[in-house]
Protein backbone atom coordinates (compact mmCIF):
# COMPACT_ATOMS: atom_id res chain seq x y z
CA UNK A 1 0.00 0.00 0.00
CA UNK A 2 1.14 3.41 -0.91
CA UNK A 3 -1.47 6.05 -0.99
CA UNK A 4 -4.42 6.51 2.09
CA UNK A 5 -7.89 5.81 0.50
CA UNK A 6 -9.33 8.43 2.82
CA UNK A 7 -6.83 11.20 2.07
CA UNK A 8 -4.71 10.05 -0.66
CA UNK A 9 -1.67 11.23 1.17
CA UNK A 10 1.29 8.45 1.12
CA UNK A 11 1.60 6.11 3.98
CA UNK A 12 4.12 4.67 6.16
CA UNK A 13 4.21 0.90 7.65
CA UNK A 14 4.53 1.05 11.39
CA UNK A 15 3.22 -0.15 14.67
CA UNK A 16 0.89 2.45 15.93
CA UNK A 17 0.85 3.28 19.40
CA UNK A 18 -1.25 0.35 21.42
CA UNK A 19 -0.79 -2.03 18.52
CA UNK A 20 1.58 -4.99 18.33
CA UNK A 21 1.98 -5.13 14.72
CA UNK A 22 3.14 -3.14 11.72
CA UNK A 23 0.05 -1.71 9.76
CA UNK A 24 -0.33 0.56 7.15
CA UNK A 25 -0.80 4.68 8.80
CA UNK A 26 -1.27 7.54 7.10
CA UNK A 27 1.26 10.11 7.11
CA UNK A 28 -1.20 12.75 6.94
CA UNK A 29 -4.56 12.02 8.73
CA UNK A 30 -3.23 9.37 10.77
CA UNK A 31 -5.69 6.79 9.57
CA UNK A 32 -4.96 3.10 10.03
CA UNK A 33 -5.41 0.96 7.29
CA UNK A 34 -5.90 -2.52 8.61
CA UNK A 35 -5.44 -5.77 6.54
CA UNK A 36 -7.23 -8.80 7.50
CA UNK A 37 -7.84 -12.05 6.17
CA UNK A 38 -10.30 -13.17 2.83
CA UNK A 39 -12.71 -15.65 3.71
CA UNK A 40 -13.00 -18.43 0.87
CA UNK A 41 -16.30 -20.21 1.28
CA UNK A 42 -17.73 -23.14 -0.68
CA UNK A 43 -20.77 -26.15 -1.29
CA UNK A 44 -19.80 -29.79 -1.75
CA UNK A 45 -23.10 -30.65 -3.86
CA UNK A 46 -23.78 -34.36 -3.36
CA UNK A 47 -26.25 -36.89 -4.51
CA UNK A 48 -26.72 -39.98 -3.51
CA UNK A 49 -22.89 -41.26 -2.66
CA UNK A 50 -21.52 -38.81 -5.46
CA UNK A 51 -19.87 -35.80 -5.10
CA UNK A 52 -20.15 -32.71 -7.90
CA UNK A 53 -16.69 -31.37 -8.70
CA UNK A 54 -15.37 -28.70 -11.18
CA UNK A 55 -13.11 -28.83 -13.76
CA UNK A 56 -11.28 -25.43 -13.14
CA UNK A 57 -10.85 -22.77 -16.31
CA UNK A 58 -8.74 -20.30 -14.58
CA UNK A 59 -5.70 -20.16 -12.81
CA UNK A 60 -4.43 -21.08 -10.16
CA UNK A 61 -4.63 -24.94 -10.91
CA UNK A 62 -6.51 -24.50 -14.59
CA UNK A 63 -7.39 -27.71 -15.90
CA UNK A 64 -7.68 -28.90 -12.43
CA UNK A 65 -10.73 -30.35 -10.13
CA UNK A 66 -12.36 -28.17 -7.33
CA UNK A 67 -15.42 -27.94 -5.35
CA UNK A 68 -17.12 -24.92 -6.34
CA UNK A 69 -15.52 -22.26 -4.00
CA UNK A 70 -14.62 -18.24 -4.12
CA UNK A 71 -13.74 -15.16 -2.05
CA UNK A 72 -16.91 -14.00 -0.06
CA UNK A 73 -18.14 -10.50 -1.13
CA UNK A 74 -19.45 -7.68 1.11
CA UNK A 75 -22.75 -7.95 1.55
CA UNK A 76 -23.52 -11.66 1.74
CA UNK A 77 -23.57 -14.39 4.68
CA UNK A 78 -21.26 -17.14 4.37
CA UNK A 79 -24.04 -19.36 2.90
CA UNK A 80 -25.19 -17.69 0.31
CA UNK A 81 -21.61 -17.01 -0.37
CA UNK A 82 -21.38 -20.83 -0.84
CA UNK A 83 -24.69 -21.04 -2.48
CA UNK A 84 -23.79 -18.22 -5.43
CA UNK A 85 -19.95 -20.15 -6.02
CA UNK A 86 -22.01 -23.60 -6.56
CA UNK A 87 -24.39 -21.51 -9.10
CA UNK A 88 -21.34 -19.51 -10.67
CA UNK A 89 -19.13 -22.38 -10.86
CA UNK A 90 -21.24 -25.36 -11.65
CA UNK A 91 -24.99 -24.32 -12.57
CA UNK A 92 -26.28 -25.98 -9.32
CA UNK A 93 -28.49 -25.05 -6.43
CA UNK A 94 -27.77 -26.78 -3.36
CA UNK A 95 -30.05 -27.67 -0.56
CA UNK A 96 -29.90 -28.94 3.20
CA UNK A 97 -26.93 -27.38 3.30
CA UNK A 98 -24.89 -27.55 6.49
CA UNK A 99 -21.69 -26.58 7.59
CA UNK A 100 -19.19 -28.80 7.14
CA UNK A 101 -15.35 -27.81 6.79
CA UNK A 102 -13.84 -24.53 8.83
CA UNK A 103 -9.73 -24.14 7.46
CA UNK A 104 -7.25 -21.49 9.28
CA UNK A 105 -4.47 -20.49 6.53
CA UNK A 106 -3.12 -17.78 8.41
CA UNK A 107 0.17 -18.45 5.93
CA UNK A 108 -1.80 -16.60 3.08
CA UNK A 109 -4.22 -14.59 5.14
CA UNK A 110 -7.23 -16.78 4.15
CA UNK A 111 -10.07 -18.76 5.75
CA UNK A 112 -11.51 -21.28 4.41
CA UNK A 113 -15.50 -22.04 4.87
CA UNK A 114 -17.08 -24.95 3.30
CA UNK A 115 -20.91 -26.54 3.45
CA UNK A 116 -22.39 -29.40 2.47
CA UNK A 117 -25.72 -30.32 0.86
CA UNK A 118 -27.87 -32.38 -1.68
CA UNK A 119 -27.82 -31.37 -5.27
CA UNK A 120 -30.87 -29.87 -6.34
CA UNK A 121 -32.06 -30.64 -9.82
CA UNK A 122 -29.80 -30.50 -12.92
CA UNK A 123 -26.17 -29.15 -13.13
CA UNK A 124 -23.94 -27.59 -15.81
CA UNK A 125 -20.82 -24.94 -16.19
CA UNK A 126 -19.92 -21.46 -15.45
CA UNK A 127 -17.44 -19.27 -16.66
CA UNK A 128 -14.72 -20.40 -14.30
CA UNK A 129 -15.26 -23.90 -15.12
CA UNK A 130 -14.35 -26.36 -18.05
CA UNK A 131 -16.76 -28.99 -17.31
CA UNK A 132 -18.52 -30.20 -13.63
CA UNK A 133 -19.32 -34.25 -13.17
CA UNK A 134 -20.44 -36.26 -10.59
CA UNK A 135 -17.55 -38.57 -9.15
CA UNK A 136 -18.60 -41.76 -6.56
CA UNK A 137 -15.21 -42.04 -4.31
CA UNK A 138 -13.86 -44.69 -6.78
CA UNK A 139 -14.33 -42.27 -9.30
CA UNK A 140 -12.09 -39.43 -7.92
CA UNK A 141 -9.59 -38.10 -9.56
CA UNK A 142 -7.44 -37.46 -6.81
CA UNK A 143 -4.00 -36.55 -8.64
CA UNK A 144 -6.17 -34.22 -10.41
CA UNK A 145 -7.41 -32.18 -7.49
CA UNK A 146 -6.68 -28.37 -7.49
CA UNK A 147 -6.35 -27.76 -3.81
CA UNK A 148 -4.93 -29.60 -0.50
CA UNK A 149 -8.32 -28.81 0.93
CA UNK A 150 -10.11 -30.38 -1.65
CA UNK A 151 -8.94 -33.73 -0.85
CA UNK A 152 -9.21 -32.96 3.09
CA UNK A 153 -12.55 -32.30 2.52
CA UNK A 154 -13.07 -35.75 0.26
CA UNK A 155 -11.57 -37.88 2.68
CA UNK A 156 -13.70 -37.03 5.52
CA UNK A 157 -16.65 -36.58 3.28
CA UNK A 158 -16.49 -40.18 2.49
CA UNK A 159 -14.86 -41.33 5.81
CA UNK A 160 -17.80 -39.48 7.66
CA UNK A 161 -20.63 -40.95 4.60
CA UNK A 162 -19.54 -44.82 5.51
CA UNK A 163 -20.50 -43.76 9.56
CA UNK A 164 -23.21 -41.67 8.16
CA UNK A 165 -22.06 -38.54 11.21
CA UNK A 166 -20.95 -35.24 9.74
CA UNK A 167 -19.15 -33.24 12.16
CA UNK A 168 -18.22 -29.65 11.62
CA UNK A 169 -14.38 -29.79 11.87
CA UNK A 170 -12.14 -26.63 12.24
CA UNK A 171 -8.46 -27.32 11.51
CA UNK A 172 -5.61 -26.22 9.09
CA UNK A 173 -5.45 -28.49 5.80
CA UNK A 174 -3.45 -31.61 6.07
CA UNK A 175 0.37 -32.52 5.14
CA UNK A 176 0.47 -31.83 1.85
CA UNK A 177 -0.90 -28.38 2.37
CA UNK A 178 2.99 -27.36 3.35
CA UNK A 179 4.02 -28.51 -0.58
CA UNK A 180 1.54 -26.31 -2.26
CA UNK A 181 1.46 -23.01 -0.08
CA UNK A 182 1.16 -20.98 -3.25
CA UNK A 183 -2.24 -22.97 -4.28
CA UNK A 184 -4.29 -20.37 -2.83
CA UNK A 185 -7.05 -18.56 -4.37
CA UNK A 186 -5.95 -15.02 -5.33
CA UNK A 187 -7.78 -12.80 -7.87
CA UNK A 188 -4.94 -10.27 -8.22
Amino acid sequence: MKYCSECAAAVSLKVPDGDDRPRYVCDHCEIIHYQNPRVVVGCLPTVGDKVLLCRRAIEPRLGFWTIPAGFMENGETMLAGALRETREEADAKVKNESLYRLFDIPHINQVYVFFRGELDGDFGIGPESLESRLFSEDEIPWSELAFPVVTDILVDYFDDRRRNDYPIRLGKPGPLWAEHVNWNFDHS
